[in-house]
This record gives C-alpha cells, sequence and structure tokens, in this order.
C-alpha cells in the first residue's frame, strides 16, 4: 500500500495588512508577521496591536492562520516590553508565536500558555534530538536550520514528535541559519534585532597587513566583488521530494518584499503542491510556474543545502538581478460588469499594451487594455504610477488580483 501524503502547510509572508490579503487571496494557509518590536525585520511596516486584531480576525474568517514573530534575541531592558506585548496579544489569539531566544519562550510560556510557540530558525536545529528537546519544553513547531539535506529533515520529522518548518523560496543569509555580525559591525544595526542593512550584498576587496592602501578584488566583474553574496534559494523543482520529508510547513521568505513578488511566489507554490498532492503518480513540473518565477526580479536561483550539491551555496560572486523589475503594474481594487477594472497603478501602462492577470488557482489570462480612464472617467492614453485608474479589458478578473505587464 502507498504511503499515504500528507499535505503540507504553505505559509506566506505578511509585511503589512495589504500583503495579509495577497497572500491568502492566492492560497497560502497561513502567514507569518509582527508587532512594531522584537521581530527581525524592524524595517517592514509590521502591525500596531490594533492591526494585528484586525489581520488576525481576517485570516481566521477565511480559514487560515497567522504567527507572529517575536524572534530577537533580547536584552534585559526589553523584558518588561516583550511581557506587555504577550499580555496584548494573548487576548487577540494568533495561532502561535515565533521565538529563538529561550528566555522569551520561558516569558510565553507564563503568560500566554494558550499560543502555541513556533521555534525561529534563528534557533539552529541541525538535528533530531534538538528537536525533540524542544518539544518537550512545549514547542509545537521548529523551523529548521535551513543548512540541513531534505535526509536529515526526513530523519527529524520521523524521530521527533514536533512539526517542522523549512524555507523553499526567498533570499538567504550567507550566515549560518542567519546569525551575522556584518551589519552590526559595520552600522551599529544589528541583523539579530531586526535591523539588518545587508552588507552582505556590498562590494568587497582584500588588503594585505603589509601593504594597505592596495584593494586586491576577488572574482571581480565591472560592477564589483561579492563574495558575501548569497543566491535566492528556489525549490519549485523539488516539491515531491519536500513533501516526502514529511515537513509540516513550507515557508516563503519576504516580509519586506512587494504585493507582486508575493503574488507570484504564493500562486506558483500552491499550485504546485495541490497538483502532486492530489495525483502523485502524475505530478509533472509545469512550464508556466518556473517561467512566472523567472520573470521576477531576482538574483541568481539555488537550491541551497537540501540536495547536498556544494555549487549550489557558493557565494552569488556575480550579484545580477534577473527578471523584469517593471512587469509589476498593479493590483486591482474592483471589478466592473462592463468589463473595466479599477486598479491600483504602480507602474505606467498604456492604451493598447498587453497585460497578465494572475488569478489564484488558475491559469493567469492575457489581454489587451483597449482603453484608459482616469479617476474622472476621463479618458488617458497612459495609467500613471500612484494612481488609481480604469482600465477598460475582456475578460473577467476579481479584487487583489495582481497585474503584469507582458513586453
Amino acid at each position: 500500500m502507498p504511503t499515504k501524503i500528507i499535505k503540507p502547510e504553505l505559509l506566506a509572508p505578511a509585511g503589512n495588512f495589504e500583503k495579509l490579503e495577497i497572500a491568502l487571496h492566492y492560497g497560502a494557509d497561513a502567514v507569518y508577521l509582527a508587532g512594531r518590536d522584537f521581530s527581525l525585520r524592524n524595517l517592514s511596516d509590521n502591525f500596531s496591536l490594533k492591526e494585528l486584531h484586525r489581520a488576525v480576525e481576517f485570516a481566521h474568517n477565511r480559514g487560515a492562520k497567522v504567527y507572529v514573530a517575536c524572534n530577537i534575541y533580547s536584552r534585559n531592558k526589553e523584558q518588561t516590553g516583550i511581557k506587555n506585548f504577550f499580555y496584548e496579544i494573548g487576548s487577540i489569539n494568533p495561532d502561535a508565536v515565533i521565538i529563538a531566544d529561550p528566555g522569551i519562550i520561558f516569558l510565553a510560556k507564563q503568560i500566554i500558555p494558550h499560543i502555541d510557540i513556533h521555534l525561529s530558525t534563528q534557533a539552529n536545529t541541525t538535528n533530531y534530538n534538538t528537536a525533540q528537546f524542544w518539544h518537550e519544553t512545549g514547542v509545537k513547531r521548529v523551523n529548521l536550520a535551513r543548512e540541513l539535506s531534505l535526509e536529515e529533515i526526513h530523519e527529524i520529522s520521523s524521530r521527533s514528535a514536533i512539526e517542522t518548518e523549512a524555507f523553499i523560496h526567498g533570499a538567504m543569509c550567507i550566515s549560518y541559519s542567519g546569525r551575522c555580525l556584518l551589519s552590526s559591525f559595520f552600522t551599529g544595526r544589528d541583523s539579530n534585532r531586526g535591523m539588518c542593512t545587508h552588507p552582505c550584498r556590498w562590494k568587497y576587496s582584500i588588503v594585505e597587513e603589509q601593504r594597505p592602501g592596495e584593494f586586491h578584488p576577488v572574482m571581480e566583474d565591472q560592477r564589483g566583488t561579492y563574495i558575501f553574496s548569497s543566491k535566492d534559494l528556489c525549490m519549485i523543482r523539488h516539491i515531491p521530494e519536500l513533501i516526502k520529508t514529511g515537513i509540516s510547513s513550507l515557508k516563503i521568505e519576504g516580509r519586506m518584499k512587494g504585493i507582486g513578488y508575493l503574488a507570484s511566489v504564493v500562486k506558483t507554490y500552491r499550485e504546485a503542491i495541490d497538483s502532486y498532492v492530489s495525483d502523485p503518480e502524475n505530478f509533472v513540473i509545469r512550464p508556466e510556474w518556473e517561467e512566472e518565477l523567472d520573470s521576477m526580479y531576482h538574483r541568481d536561483y539555488c537550491t541551497g543545502f537540501y540536495l547536498g550539491d556544494h555549487n549550489q551555496t557558493v557565494p552569488d560572486y556575480k550579484n545580477k538581478r534577473i527578471g523584469m523589475i517593471h512587469s509589476f503594474i498593479g493590483k486591482i481594487l474592483e471589478y466592473r460588469p462592463d468589463n473595466s477594472i479599477v486598479v491600483d497603478i504602480k507602474n505606467k501602462i498604456s492604451t493598447g499594451d498587453t497585460i497578465e492577470i494572475l488569478r489564484p488557482r488558475e491559469a493567469s489570462l492575457k489581454t489587451v487594455i483597449s482603453e484608459i480612464y482616469d479617476k474622472n472617467s476621463s479618458p488617458v492614453p497612459h495609467a500613471q504610477p500612484n494612481t488609481h485608474s480604469i482600465l477598460k479589458i475582456d475578460i473577467k478578473c476579481s479584487p487583489n488580483d495582481i497585474i503584469k505587464k507582458v513586453f
């Protein structure tokens, strides 16, 4: 008898409420987000306490879960603030809090025992005994260290009772499980406290001690040298292998990414996961999935440590961005019966341009813009960025669908 396939959760980032809406619109089972303090993405918009309450209510009404990140390594002066934060979210009732610091886990178990605890990847969980240790302390799920292979993840999932989670797509930190000190050293902004300036993306040369002022490049092109910069992770071709590990949740990186990125990635992985689980024997990688992920602005893709291929973890010396940065046009705010749509425009679009509408759980559709009107319903040749414009098209679509320009 074939082994029963358990569908993993698809977990998406939500840096603000708009991103939360987009993630759920395109099929995420759960989102991770944060309050204004105590997370590793303090430069993202994040959520006030009032917004957190609204976010949890919005997600729960749609059958989705919300996990709140509180994954900094805290200092003495922050203990009272963290306590107060937990007292506040205790009544908001998110489905879990994401924590790295054992001291914060200690507080969470005291103050919000009714809310699950998920262990952050910052905690560097690399073996099944560590996973079982956290399980016995009351942790429900562990986001495994990204240095693990699929084989190691399978062994952890099968030999411990705890839920497991791992990143499957997005930017990666060059440092071990994200424990980087470069930002703190160069700028005084600590990456482990939500303020990383991403110095791994900067240009570097080496200087020999006896030759001050002589800068020697290491593997250089005309744009510079990027000896710390990692490639972007992309596991779309390996959904079956990921699911067979028994992993509980597949996580997408990107709380600071835009809604165009979020829509494309969530839609693509949603379709791939559903396709495999519904018919594993006949599962194939659809060309449109790879085309969609390639169309976004990204660094070279790799499979990280999952497959044991060391060539996949070599730094991205080129630091080259791939994809069409201006292909994202905007978000549909309203669909009207006359096949016109009100769009929040982010990049210029013109009458006669071909656009692609990303539809959740359905094939994307292409159409030509026949007419454009401004907010006063006056005809115009172009829709300009940061406007709400009316586009006349010939297909049906829905609010929150994302529009891309076809070049």
